[in-house]
């Protein structure tokens, strides 16, 4: 089992379903926990559910995209516990679709700065604090969108290359002197973002989506949040030690056919 015993570790974005699928493996593997997110009721809800259990978890309300916010942050981290040994970095949001002809400027800027500034932000205040301890891991929130383009997502295609490219930049400032800055490109995850999507996409909404998309992955089936998670809490262990600058796709095979 990861051992994250210790350990302290801010998630962004951790009121959603794979912040906090991340958040639950971190505190199943020892770490306390500093929740981070807009949306108060369900930060709320999530932050009280992990104490009722007795987890070492605390959380704040933060738009990720404001430096401001996310400077609050990094204190609140620090103020509850010490040092930040671990971040998940993964405050994001699907946007609406469109062909890239006919995309709204607005919505551009919105997916851009949500997806993507919040990243840059992040790793901005995050990363000194580690440099300063002579240890850390960051793991941003990717998406196989960044390997591919998907029609009609020109915003949420654009923000998750770039995302790729700030794991792949980061990883190259911070490498030998004790930091290690990865990625992971999540699949098809079943998640409520993602119902939000097919809604979009498919005419018979969620359930003809689902099956539509869970076969474009080999493993023929959507993957899940808790898949998710443990992958952010083996990249945030020691036994991770020697993985920097790498982008994980846990996407059950997705990217590695051209079958669909």
């Amino acid at each position: 089992m990861t051992d994250l015993s210790g350990k302290s570790i801010i998630v962004t974005g951790a009121a959603g379903a794979i912040g906090f699928a991340a958040t639950q493996a971190c505190v199943a593997a020892g770490a306390r926990v500093l929740l981070v997110d807009i949306a108060q009721d369900a930060l709320a809800e999530r932050t009280r559910t992990l104490k009722d259990q007795g987890a070492p978890v605390e959380s704040i309300i933060a738009d990720c995209a404001q430096e401001a916010d996310v400077q609050a942050y990094v204190a609140a981290a620090l103020s509850a516990f010490g040092r930040i040994d671990g971040f998940a970095n993964n405050a994001g949001t699907e946007g609406r679709l469109a062909s890239t002809e006919a995309y709204d400027l607005a919505e551009f800027d919105r997916i851009i700065a949500i997806n993507l500034r919040s990243q840059f932000l992040g790793l901005r205040h995050v990363l000194p604090v580690m440099l300063d301890q002579g240890t850390g891991s960051v793991v941003n929130t990717a998406s196989i969108a960044s390997e591919r383009g998907l029609a009609g997502a020109c915003a949420y295609n654009a923000s998750k290359h770039g995302v790729l490219g700030l794991t792949r930049t980061a990883a190259s400032d911070v490498g030998g002197r004790g930091v290690r800055v990865n990625c992971i490109e999540p699949g098809v995850i079943q998640t409520p973002l993602l119902d939000k999507m097919l809604v979009q996409m498919f005419a018979g909404g969620v359930e003809e989506g689902s099956q539509v998309l869970g076969r474009v992955a080999t493993m023929d089936r959507l993957g899940q949040p808790a898949e998710i998670g443990a992958v952010f809490a083996f990249l945030f262990s020691d036994a991770a030690s020697f993985v920097n600058g790498a982008a994980w796709a846990v996407d059950g095979g997705a990217l590695a056919t051209i079958r669909n």
